[in-house]
């Protein structure tokens, strides 16, 4: 099944599309919305403004980046929620936002100038526990190089881990999503063990194929 069809059986993320596309598309338009919501490293740090760690993860920096994060929503997310249940989905999305949230919180708390905002870190726990269930699915990197999801999710993970230890300073909150990888694998591993022990059988499989 297409992941557009799926989508419309998986009314969390129709959900979860809608709160990000109106929010964000609302933040575009006013500039004290998207000031009262990104994170804000000075103003959690001073007036205690925690919720921050959540709201910023529904408003984007411009259409381009809604975009990509929520074509990979569409892509990945549905797809989980069909097969692992509402409360499955909700706990690797949510567990994923605060740990993207609390990574780029330990990376950048001393800078009270620093400020994100964005669905990164909640995606890229969602696009890490997908490639656990469906390791070897093809992605299109750039849309044009074909290769399994777990080659594309390490290669994330990796590159995620030397952009935020090196402080990489591109506008990409490479911290949030390593935070936010790293706990989608976790949280898959934990509730699901069966997963990536399906997946080192199938790996072992092909191996011995050689």
């Amino acid at each position: 099944m297409d992941p557009f069809s799926l989508l419309l059986r998986a009314p969390v993320n129709l959900a979860l599309l809608a709160i990000n596309v109106g929010l964000s598309i609302a933040a575009f338009q006013n500039a004290r919305l998207l000031d009262r919501l990104m994170f804000d490293v000075g103003r959690i740090r001073r007036n205690k403004e925690w919720y921050r760690w959540v709201s910023s993860a529904f408003i984007h920096g411009d259409p381009t980046h809604l975009f990509f994060n929520m074509l990979a929503l569409v892509f990945f997310g549905p797809a989980l929620e069909v097969g692992l249940g509402t409360a499955g989905f909700l706990a690797i999305y949510f567990v994923s936002l605060i740990a993207g949230s609390a990574w780029t919180w330990m990376e950048h708390f001393r800078d009270s100038n620093y400020r994100a905002l964005g669905a990164s870190g909640a995606i890229s726990g969602v696009t890490t526990a997908a490639a656990l269930f469906f390791p070897f699915s093809t992605i299109y990197l750039f849309f044009a190089v074909p290769m399994p999801m777990i080659v594309f999710a390490l290669g994330y993970i990796i590159w995620s881990a030397v952009a935020s230890a090196g402080r990489l300073r591109d506008g990409v909150g490479h911290a949030a999503h390593l935070g936010g990888a790293l706990a989608g694998a976790a949280i898959v591993c934990l509730l699901w063990p069966e997963a990536p022990q399906a997946m080192i059988d199938q790996l072992a499989d092909r191996l011995r194929g050689f």
